[in-house]
């Protein structure tokens, strides 16, 4: 217990060197650190221009090579924007009885154009009922169900059969969606929302925003540092439905649409953001699916624009059709409203597209977000909004950070009068648990939030804890009449169990409380953990380690505690 041998002491001191080099970074800026700024979203804005411009002269002018990782404040620490959002199970169960119909076509085109099993007209989906109405019912119902039932696809992890499809009143098909099924399909929309949602919120991936689930049909998002919520809504408020339509530009056959309010049975009226409402064909070429990338550019005139590449399937068949369609115009429509309705000057070989319009920087970055990160299975609804200001966080820092510093000091004071000199190696140590617990946050890149700081100020006790049950443990022995060495060797021995005992127990809770837990508890949870593996290093090793250097020194015949 009492021997450091020199590998033991050059490990020690490697830990708490390493610890401090990935803590030392928060007390700078991010320019010092040479941490590129991103770019402001408004060009316009002269004061944020400048803060950026000045960072980045900073990050260029800086000598810094050491790790640079920085805390992430959370949201009740750095202010933004916090948003409770509902999907509408209803909607979603429309929304795949509208993708059935594709597979119910598909499956019925089968037997060709000699036996027509239905006609459009004879399709109605109301309430989650898809009804067809079969033209012969009494020859084609079995066959008709038969097909159906084997393209009924399946949802979730017991591959539970998405639709029940049985014979209806009237020669009718009609097709729902069982309780069973409707959970499931409720629980895997939610799994897919929550990464659309990270895909359009942070396509970069680098901000440090949280998105957990609330039920089963709820999502909480906290985006920290974001000012404008507004913006936020607007990206998650469109359905991202990207499909690409052969389109008919003829004014005449516009106007009669328009007036009649019947086009014809092939085509639908959309509105353009190029020409008021277009003719585009019901049946889309392409859909969003076959997008493999996009992102922000720049069109011939230096505008911001949308650029965005097919997959290799898609590629193909896009090529075939600009080069069966020369002259022709095809519309890129999103949710209802096509971006772009260019003629086709020559076929377009590698599947490379571009839409060009109005777009601002950021309205084309958000478009290339909606549009790379796919379609959302139903309609968000937002039940809460919240912005909490940077004004508030910075009083929240303030106040923890406060309240640290005036626990550690009385805790000081504690140790070094009941325990003298050994007392003082305590706070030591301690203050060694505390810049490691930074260090280890920032090193792995964790969020920081006011009820991690919380867990630290928890920490903090809980190590002070450990040494107490030593230290006591080496008062008995020495009054027991043994050596200081002695006693100190057999404090640290008989009090092991205890201590382990104690920081498990509470490890396991922490473990738990990340499991089962989300936003701030979470947080809690991580500083809590890691704070309880640093508090047991620094109370068991690097207490100890200074008393035997103390012992080995000056080899005084009684400790003074």
């Amino acid at each position: 217990m009492l021997n450091f041998p020199l590998w033991k002491v050059g490990l020690i001191v490697v830990i708490l060197l390493w610890g401090t080099i990935l803590a030392i970074p928060n007390m700078f800026s991010d320019g010092f650190l040479g941490i590129e700024p991103r770019e402001p979203s408004d060009p316009s804005n002269q004061v944020a221009m400048a803060a950026y411009e000045q960072q980045l002269q900073e990050a260029e002018d800086s000598w810094w090579f050491l790790p640079a990782g920085k805390l992430n404040l959370g949201l009740d620490l750095q202010g933004g924007v916090y948003l409770l959002m509902e999907i509408n199970p209803g909607e979603i169960v429309d929304n795949r009885l509208e993708q059935f119909q594709g597979d119910v076509r598909s499956a019925w085109a089968q037997r060709g154009n000699r036996d027509v099993i239905l006609r459009d007209a004879n399709v109605s989906l109301v309430d989650g009922r898809l009804t067809y109405r079969l033209n012969e019912p009494e020859r084609q119902m079995d066959d008709a169900l038969q097909r159906l039932r084997r393209v009924n696809p399946t949802v979730g992890q017991t591959q539970t059969e998405l639709f029940n499809i049985n014979e209806g009143a009237n020669g009718a098909v009609v097709i729902t969606s069982p309780a069973s099924a409707r959970a499931a399909l409720a629980k895997d929309a939610q799994s897919k929302m929550m990464e659309i949602i990270r895909r359009r919120v942070d396509p970069d991936g680098v901000a440090e925003i949280s998105i957990t689930p609330q039920g089963d049909n709820r999502i909480i998002l906290e985006a920290p540092g974001e000012a404008d919520p507004k913006r936020i809504k607007e990206i998650l408020a469109k359905a991202g439905r990207l499909t690409f339509n052969m389109a008919n530009l003829d004014q005449a056959a516009i106007r009669v649409a328009v007036t009649s309010g019947r086009p014809s049975p092939r085509e639908q009226l959309v509105d353009s953001i190029d020409y008021g409402q277009i003719l585009v064909n019901r049946i889309p070429e392409l859909t969003g699916a076959d997008i493999a990338t996009a992102n922000r550019c720049f069109d011939e005139a230096n505008f911001p624009a949308v650029c965005f590449r097919l997959n290799s399937s898609a590629a193909t068949k896009f090529y075939n059709l600009t080069r069966s369609n020369i002259n022709r115009n095809f519309a890129i429509v999103l949710d209802g409203t096509s971006m772009s309705s260019p003629t086709i000057r020559s076929p377009i070989p590698g599947g490379n597209v571009i839409i060009e319009g109005r777009f601002t920087i950021e309205e084309a970055e958000d478009l290339a977000a909606i549009i790379e990160a796919g379609e959302l299975p139903a309609k968000l609804n937002f039940l809460d909004e919240r912005t909490v200001g940077p004004t508030l966080g910075a009083e929240s820092i303030a106040a923890g950070s406060r309240a640290s510093m005036i626990g550690l000091a009385l805790v000081g004071v504690f140790m070094v009068l009941a325990y003298g000199l050994v007392g003082g190696f305590a706070v030591g140590s301690l203050m060694a648990n505390i810049v490691m617990i930074i260090g280890a946050l920032s090193g792995f890149g964790a969020t920081l939030t006011l009820p991690g700081i919380a867990g630290i100020i928890l920490t903090i006790g809980m190590a002070v804890d450990a040494n107490v049950i030593v230290f006591e443990r080496i008062r008995e022995e020495q009054a027991n009449g043994r050596s200081p060495a002695t006693a100190i060797q057999a404090g640290y021995e008989r009090a092991l169990s205890a201590i382990l005992d104690a920081n498990i127990t509470t490890f396991i809770a922490a473990s738990i409380l990340y499991m089962v837990g989300s936003g701030p508890v979470k947080g809690f949870a991580v500083t809590l953990a890691i704070g309880i593996l640093t508090s047991v290093f620094t109370a068991f090793v690097v207490t100890r380690w200074f008393t035997v250097l103390y012992l080995r020194t000056f080899r005084p015949k009684r400790l003074a505690m």
